[in-house]
């Protein structure tokens, strides 16, 4: 099968490599669209330490059933699917307390940490067990399925926030994760959401999207925009999704006294925190860690348009164009946001 392999950090190649084995519980899929996710483009340089080389990438993807394990029956060739990144065992004690996300021995397609390897879908077929797929419903396009992955990190993020009907909610980072953010507290019963980003199109984006308010944090105080949108006290909740010391300040700046800031970005392994400000206040910290069990909720609300992901893909692109399109979201070329590859 054709794959795109990541050979060394800075050097991905279109390369022919054997169609996966898959074991008894598992399912060969055919990968009809796979989303280039951030971290996978974090993941080119070796920066992160999760893509270590040699790695097919690509988590966030769809596609249709070609072969099934001896022990599934319940899925049959051609049938169309999407499935989690998360592979979790099912047995460890957090899986068994039904946190899967934390799983003991949690792997993640496309991510090889040192522990494991898991090939991922940025290759013309994968192998997914069984318990992490789930079928799409015929109006959604694969394009749009293969963003579901994404739809879901927001989603948790957000089903972990105490979120109360009417609220106020501060979303900081207009990437594709905080633009569903936006989207998904809006659904939780938010009334002013207010979306933070340095970039002017992405904050166009966010208006798009749902944002009731933008803040551009180069146009001034951040917090202090903030705070005057909300009489002076600060958002209730704040769900943050670019993961450094500046854009987390600028959250737990942004919400009220006994607010609450979610976490959801994973850029920097470690942050200076204002952690009197936090214990004063009395502010609520919480991380927030993939998707636990939303993957049917989050289907159904794109089958019904209540999320909306087609503005948000910025191309559609075959894989063997791949290292080209790498190469421009590396180099943060502007306008863009998702792309899609079509292996």
């Amino acid at each position: 099968m054709n794959a795109l392999l990541l050979k060394e950090y800075m050097k991905l190649e279109l390369v022919q490599m054997p169609t996966p084995e898959i074991g008894p519980h598992d399912v060969l899929v055919r990968v009809r669209a796979c989303g280039i996710c951030g971290s996978d483009v974090h993941g080119l340089d070796g920066k992160t330490g999760r893509r270590i080389p040699p790695l097919v990438m690509g988590h966030e993807a769809a596609g249709e059933v070609v072969e099934t394990g001896a022990q599934v029956h319940d899925l049959h060739p051609g049938d169309r699917v999407t499935f989690d990144s998360t592979v979790y065992c099912g047995q460890c004690f957090h899986c068994t307390r039904g946190e899967v996300n934390l799983c003991d021995n949690r792997e993640v397609l496309g991510v090889s940490p040192g522990p494991y390897r898991r090939h991922g879908a940025f290759a013309e077929f994968v192998s997914v067990p069984r318990r992490i797929m789930y079928r799409l419903p015929e109006n959604l396009s694969y394009e749009q399925a293969a963003l579901i992955e994404a739809v879901s990190v927001a989603v948790h993020a957000v089903g972990i926030t105490p979120v109360r009907l009417g609220d106020s909610a501060v979303v900081v980072g207009s990437g594709m994760i905080g633009l569903l953010a936006v989207q998904a507290v809006r659904l939780a019963g938010c009334t002013r959401i207010i979306a933070v980003d340095p970039d002017e199109s992405r904050l166009g984006l966010a208006r798009q999207m749902g944002a009731t308010a933008t803040v551009n944090p180069k146009s001034g105080d951040a917090a202090a925009a903030i705070r005057e949108m909300t009489e002076g006290r600060g958002a209730d909740v704040a769900v943050e999704c670019v993961g450094a010391t500046d854009p987390i300040r600028t959250a737990i700046a942004g919400v009220r006294k006994g607010g609450a800031v979610t976490l959801v970005g994973n850029v920097a392994p470690d942050i200076d925190l204002p952690l009197q400000s936090v214990v004063t206040r009395q502010i609520r910290l919480q991380g927030s860690c993939a998707s636990n069990g939303e993957y049917p909720a989050c289907i159904a609300l794109l089958a019904a348009g209540a999320i909306q992901v087609g503005p948000l893909i910025s191309a559609v692109a075959p894989l063997e164009d791949g290292p080209s399109w790498f190469d421009r979201l590396y180099r943060h070329e502007p306008n863009l946001m998702k792309v899609i590859l079509r292996p």
